[in-house]
């Protein structure tokens, strides 16, 4: 077999976990392969790690396949029991060395800086004091929970220490990106944060350095629709177009999944539509206990990424009242972006964090964690608002998101 001329290797939370940033990865990889790389990489975790951590899952029979020339690896842990922690981390990082051992021009992209950026750095540092001589070029992605839940829990918490190694295995890349304008304003204020404290001058380089790069997304897999697989799909759920409230989304308090069903018991609309709850998460048994008794509520835990644009595009309205919570905050919102290339009813949501980037001015707006406003704009949509309405926020939406298909994402990522 030939040595490959370029290299991309992704170190990201891949597929099966339900996470934008696996999406994010695979349609990176997948516009790689047109932009002369000829082998990229995922490097992962193990899928008996993934399960053991609690984290979303879709389900392992029905994820998509890689094209050929992606190879996702999963290493190894290295060491026994008697190495408690770090042991996955070693392996990612050894791999990772084995790759940039070759004479091979690579790119390393990172998303999370704990640990994957982490992984990157320690990689390239062990590769170079052994003399390798890497040709390698590394660019860390900071996504919503690297500030929204590790660098602000630091900062809350007073671990000034940590949150100075956080911001300095960020800038120790090549290349430093947002996933938002919100994010990026987010991670200059925590470093302003800690250069008060520390007397360091962290935020003077994050103003200078770091770019934003939004979340890539495969509109082909979402424009166009063929009414018959929407119908088909809807269908083999018992659902009819028009008439359910679609939520799909990570079920947890932050994305205002408590919020909607209380609106949803409270709409006049609720005897004309059902509202379908698509996805998992830490909230997902407590909310089946809340709607136990209201059998207008449909909950779906296995949609896979086929079924997805076809639920978003069949719906009355998409509904995502995200709220700020103290652990996470929507720094982008990509299942927004991609509702809005699928078609279908109005988007119902809140200006959280960067939710506002996404959908810009062709979403239904509502004060986060204002039920009763909820449940009325909801209302407005199914009982009040003209077709022609509708059809107008559909074309300004889809028309918005297509900036964040994959390959102008990538384009501008991944400039020469």
């Amino acid at each position: 077999m030939s040595r490959p001329t370029r290299r991309l290797v992704i170190a990201v939370r891949a597929d099966p976990v339900i996470c934008g940033h696996s999406g994010e990865a695979r349609n990176l990889a997948e516009v790689a392969l047109t932009r002369g790389f000829d082998d990229v990489r995922l490097l992962t975790w193990p899928i008996p790690t993934l399960q053991a951590a609690g984290l979303p899952l879709k389900p392992l029979d029905r994820l998509l396949p890689y094209s050929p020339g992606i190879t996702v690896e999963r290493p190894e842990s290295v060491g026994d029991y008697r190495v408690p922690d770090g042991r996955h981390i070693a392996g990612l990082t050894g791999r990772l060395v084995e790759l940039l051992s070759e004479p091979v021009p690579t790119v390393c992209l990172s998303m999370y800086l704990v640990p994957h950026t982490q992984v990157i750095n320690e990689a390239v540092n062990s590769a170079r004091a052994a003399g390798f001589n890497p040709q390698v070029h590394t660019i860390a992605k900071a996504v919503g929970s690297d500030v929204t839940n590790v660098i602000r829990s630091c900062l809350r918490e007073g671990r000034f220490g940590a949150a100075t190694v956080l911001l300095t295995t960020f800038l120790a890349s090549d290349e430093v990106v947002a996933v938002s304008d919100y994010t990026r304003d987010e991670i200059i204020a925590s470093a302003e944060e800690v250069d008060a404290h520390c007397g360091t001058t962290f935020a003077a380089q994050c103003r200078e350095r770091v770019t934003v790069s939004y979340p890539p997304i495969d509109s082909s897999a979402f424009v166009p629709l063929e009414d018959s697989a929407i119908d088909a799909a809807l269908s083999k759920r018992g659902l009819e177009r028009g008439k359910y409230i679609l939520f799909l989304s990570r079920v947890a308090r932050a994305k205002g999944i408590y919020d909607l069903v209380i609106a949803f018991g409270q709409m006049r609309a609720r005897e004309d539509v059902t509202l379908v709850v698509a996805g998992t998460g830490p909230a997902l048994e407590h909310v089946q206990a809340m709607a136990k008794e209201d059998d207008r509520i449909v909950f779906l835990t296995d949609v896979d990424d086929d079924e997805k644009p076809l639920l978003m595009a069949g719906c009355a309205a998409y509904a995502l009242p995200t709220k700020p919570e103290p652990d996470f905050v929507e720094t982008f919102g990509i299942a927004l972006a991609e509702k809005a290339l699928a078609g279908g009813g109005p988007i119902v949501t809140t200006l959280t964090g960067g939710t506002g980037e996404a959908v810009g001015d062709t979403a239904i707006i509502v004060e986060a964690g204002d039920i009763g406003a909820l449940a009325d704009a909801l209302d407005k949509v199914i009982l009040a608002m003209p077709d022609e309405e509708k059809r107008e926020l559909e074309t300004r939406a889809r028309a918005h998101a297509m900036q964040f298909d994959r390959v102008a994402v990538f384009d501008d990522l991944f400039k020469p």
